[in-house]
């Protein structure tokens, strides 16, 4: 990871300083790498207080467009289903003969957990830490017309065959309700933190806008970097059963969303009908090995149609490694399932995304990281009533040709906070290139 480039503009100048830190892959001299740098300087040269309106995403990412808003917007920065309490000694204390078996048994795991990452001792000794790290990401599959003879499959790209945008990001957390984000893929900065007051997210594409609801905590973070808030989350669980991955045994807890909290996050026009998170425990080494979660939102379209939005994400959490005494998970890759339907079968569509990250640093117990940090940005505006209206004809941002079947690319749904951010047609006919 580069944390400093050189001066373009100024060759006898000193070298710039990077908010967010660059995997050495962007500063290559491939020709997608050197695109990938030519994004980021034009965004690091946009004023946010100049007058000029700032280049359109066409403009800037060109046929990628659409890809990039949608890999940001519902990879980029997902929360979890639930705020999470900061004290984890009100479970430490209860005898779990009390509850039921399920129930009980969860509480069991969770205490195993903590054992395995470092003990109650060093969790509580913690306050603050920081994380950087590098991501690569890409939409790897788009089908339109699922269950009808028209179905049409389209392999995108696989990460695995080198295909995939590439990234840096930094966290910062003082705890589970107070945390930073800052991401850029391919040159395009994404922004998301709480002041435990609120959650908020920011991107180029879109006005910096506060989420629904309790703010809740960075699901990244429970991708085996802050095991407390982990522990804290599952102590509420039950254990549902067990199952193999990677030929490991493990338990599988299981939590729901209440209600309250489900009305909390929706609005008149969009119904968060469930979220729920799974975590699954090796038996063996007692450590968080997968986490997946999924949730399901109805949203009132014109007329008497609905449409559903169904959001799958799998993280496989890997590379567990000591740092002061706390075992942290250094690598790992999710898989994302965005499913719509709702409508007739020609217009259910389905796309998948993936992501791999890797840790690069671990810091604990910050100096000098103070609520400040933390503040939302000056032009943060809250959700008004009836934000999220997305009109009937929402797909996603791919095209299929196949008959009477086409997808257009005219919005992009981020399931996660129920919001809608535009996207432009202009660019269509690139999206086909990249198919």
């Amino acid at each position: 990871m580069r944390k400093v480039c050189p001066n373009f503009d100024l060759p006898d100048g000193l070298d710039t300083v990077l908010e967010v830190p660059i995997p050495e892959e962007m500063f290559a001299s491939n020709k997608t790498s050197h695109r990938s740098w030519q994004n980021m300087k034009s965004w690091m040269n946009l004023k946010p207080n100049s007058e000029r309106s700032p280049p359109s995403m066409a403009a800037i990412f060109g046929g990628r467009n659409t890809e990039i808003q949608l890999l940001l917007g519902v990879i980029g920065a997902p929360l979890i289903p639930l705020p999470i309490k900061p004290d984890h000694d009100h479970f430490i204390s209860k005898n779990i003969k009390d509850h039921p078996i399920e129930a009980s048994m969860a509480k069991y795991i969770v205490k195993q957990y903590i054992a395995a990452v470092g003990g109650e001792k060093a969790l509580n000794s913690i306050n603050s830490m920081y994380a950087m790290g590098k991501v690569k990401m890409a939409a790897s599959e788009f089908s339109a017309g699922e269950g009808t003879v028209n179905n049409k499959i389209v392999k995108v790209r696989n990460l695995r065959n080198g295909g995939g945008e590439v990234g840096g990001f930094v966290l910062w957390q003082k705890r589970p309700d107070l945390w930073s984000l800052e991401l850029v893929v391919s040159g395009c900065k994404i922004s998301a933190g709480s002041d435990g007051k609120v959650a908020w997210r920011q991107t180029p594409w879109h006005n910096s806008h506060a989420s629904r609801g309790p703010p809740r905590p960075l699901r990244r973070f429970l991708q085996g970097l802050d095991p407390k808030s982990t522990a804290n989350l599952f102590t509420n669980s039950v254990c549902v059963g067990e199952k193999t991955i990677n030929n490991e045994d493990c338990f599988i807890l299981k939590l729901e969303a209440e209600p309250s909290t489900l009305r909390a996050r929706s609005s008149t026009n969009v119904e968060i009908i469930r979220h729920t998170i799974w975590g699954c425990f090796s038996q063996r080494t007692g450590l968080l090995v997968q986490l997946e979660d999924s949730h399901l939102l109805r949203i009132k379209a014109p007329g008497n149609d609905n449409i559903f939005w169904e959001t799958t994400m799998e993280s496989w959490i890997q590379d567990y490694k000591t740092v002061d005494g706390i075992n942290i998970a250094h690598a790992g890759k999710t898989q994302v399932s965005l499913f719509r339907f709702g409508e007739n079968s020609e217009s259910h569509s389905r796309t998948r995304m993936e992501e791999v990250w890797t840790i690069e640093e671990v810091d604990f117990n910050i100096k000098g990281l103070s609520m400040d940090f933390f503040l939302p940005p000056g032009d943060l505006k809250k959700e008004e009533e009836g934000y999220g209206i997305v009109p009937s004809n929402v797909r996603l941002p791919f095209k299929v040709r196949n008959g009477s079947t086409r997808v257009n690319a005219s919005k992009i749904v981020a399931v996660d906070d129920v919001e809608c951010e535009e996207s432009s047609d202009d660019d269509d006919d690139d999206d086909d290139d990249e198919l």
